[in-house]
């Protein structure tokens, strides 16, 4: 059985831990964007303060998704999670959006370099190859898919990072086409990174069933008493899956005895397929 607090307690930290990195990084791009009087550094500052603020919402949303089932959620709060995860990847989107756009509608303007600016953009990109390591590593120890996300989202920043100082540092010598080039490449690659997020997160929250029925339904048939298995719905919640399902069963068989068929297939799904959720309807067939 997973404890979701502690795994919750976790994520939260490491999220603390990256948002405290984004505002170090946040710093230090602004800085070298100010004194270098580069659009791209500034921009790429601008981004990072999106990455900040994802933190914040990411951290806000884990906080609530452990909150257990009411009444107006019986399943509980943990898609919020996914949703968070189909955010980071529209962000992505957007972010690639601009990325060619501006790469495409960018005017020329001089910028400066110098050893100190260049040493800070270098630790900066240290820094996020660092992260965005230690959250994929999270991600996997955790199962978690908004860590998963946001460890996406930090290695975008990282291809970012890696472009605007390759084109600071050419735009410098004058060699402004090769900044726009990387630029659209790392935008191509952005779009394959959300491309992958929205694979993870659609089929969650359009209720795509979570076991393929057909599999359920010959499972369950595989108990003695079950005779037909029919209404078969599974679903996502979170990283759990649910089952609701119905089975018929002789009608001369007692309350007690219906009850341990339901029992034995409850039994027999979770441990077949990892279900935590599962509710089982039994209906009396008559013999004819």
């Amino acid at each position: 059985m997973i404890d979701f607090t502690k795994k919750d307690k976790q994520v939260r930290r490491v999220i603390l831990i990256e948002g405290s990195a984004n505002l170090l990084v946040l710093v230090a791009k602004t800085i070298v964007g100010l004194s270098t009087g580069s659009m791209g550094i500034l921009a790429d500052a601008i981004h990072s303060l999106t990455d900040l603020t994802n933190n914040i919402i990411a951290w806000i949303v884990i906080r609530f998704s452990c909150l257990p089932a009411d009444r107006e959620h019986p399943y509980g709060h943990r898609k919020l999670e996914t949703l968070a995860v189909f955010i980071l990847a529209s962000i992505l989107v957007v972010l690639a959006f601009e990325l060619a756009l501006n790469a495409i509608n960018k005017d020329y303007t001089e910028v400066v370099s110098s050893g100190l600016e260049l040493l800070i953009m270098l630790c900066v990109l240290l820094i996020n190859i660092v992260v965005t390591s230690w959250q994929h590593m999270w991600a996997k120890r955790l199962d978690s898919d908004i860590l998963y996300a946001d460890a996406t989202h930090t290695l975008a920043d990282v291809l970012i990072t890696i472009t605007v100082i390759a084109g600071w540092q050419l735009s410098a010598i004058g060699y402004v086409w090769a900044d726009r080039l990387c630029a659209l490449g790392v935008a191509l690659f952005i779009f394959y990174l959300a491309y992958s997020l929205f694979r993870r997160a659609i089929p969650v929250l359009i209720d795509e069933y979570a076991i393929d029925p057909v599999k359920l339904s010959n499972i369950t048939k595989t108990v003695s008493g079950v005779r037909k298995v029919y209404k078969i719905r599974s679903r996502w919640v979170g990283k759990t899956r649910a089952v609701d399902l119905v089975i018929s069963v002789d009608s001369t068989l007692s309350t007690e005895e219906s009850h341990a068929i339901a029992n034995t297939v409850e039994s027999l799904i979770e441990n077949h397929f990892g279900a935590t959720d599962i509710s089982i309807h039994v209906e009396p067939e008559p013999n004819i």
